[in-house]
């Protein structure tokens, strides 16, 4: 069981490495220093869907290590 939840874990990691990468686009190196944030746009379509499977990647991740901290 033990080795079945470290593997989760591990693919679970790689989905949210490559779903944030994913969402990475067009914000320069300008934004990490406050720039580039003159303009709000809200999220649609696909952009959504990608935010989304984030978060819910991110909370599943979390889970399964907290479970895997309580088997034995």
């Amino acid at each position: 069981m033990k080795n079945v939840l470290l593997l989760a874990n591990i693919v679970l990691s790689i989905l949210v490495v490559i779903f944030i990468l994913i969402q990475g686009r067009g914000a320069g190196l300008g934004s990490a220093w406050g720039g580039g944030g003159e303009m709000f746009q809200t999220r649609r379509g696909i952009e959504k869907v990608t935010l989304r499977l984030t978060v819910l990647f991110i909370i599943l991740f979390f889970l399964v290590s907290v479970i895997n901290l309580f088997i034995k």
